[in-house]
């Protein structure tokens, strides 16, 4: 692995937390929204990543990882919709409220969200700062030979 590849992998990481970020800011932003309908009603989103690796890009192997093992970054698979259930409520009065009383609330934590956020924000920090560690040592590399 070279010192430039550490820009790719710590920019698909920023890439994919950035992709949870946003995934957490819908949750949040939708917590509240009713329906009427089972059918209708915002359900939590959450990323799946994968890691992305050396045999699939076409690549050597790595200096210290095994035959086809090096990690060559992260991809996003896609956004699942989560299978907890919905929470009913009955609220007769509601404009939103069925012909039996109930809206039906997305099956969003915001605490949990809250936490994801933190987290999300935090792994993007790190990518950040492991750029620049990197970008840093490639300039003292470049002052070796005055």
């Amino acid at each position: 692995m070279s010192l430039s590849d550490v820009f790719t992998i710590a920019g698909s990481g920023m890439s994919a937390q950035s992709v949870r970020l946003n995934t957490v800011a819908s949750n949040i932003a939708n917590a509240e929204t009713v329906s009427s309908s089972v059918g209708e009603t915002y359900r939590a989103r959450n990323p799946v990543f994968s890691t992305v690796f050396n045999q699939q890009q076409g690549l050597g192997q790595s200096l210290f990882a095994g035959e086809d093992q090096s990690g060559h970054g992260v991809e996003v698979r896609g956004i699942v919709q989560s299978d907890a259930e919905l929470q009913a409520r009955y609220e007769p009065d509601h404009p939103m409220a069925n012909e039996e009383g109930y809206v039906y609330y997305p099956n969003v934590n915001v605490v949990e969200e809250m936490a994801n956020m933190m987290s999300a924000s935090r792994a993007y920090q790190t990518n950040v700062e492991i750029m620049n560690a990197a970008k840093t040592m490639l300039q003292r590399v470049l002052t070796l030979g005055q």
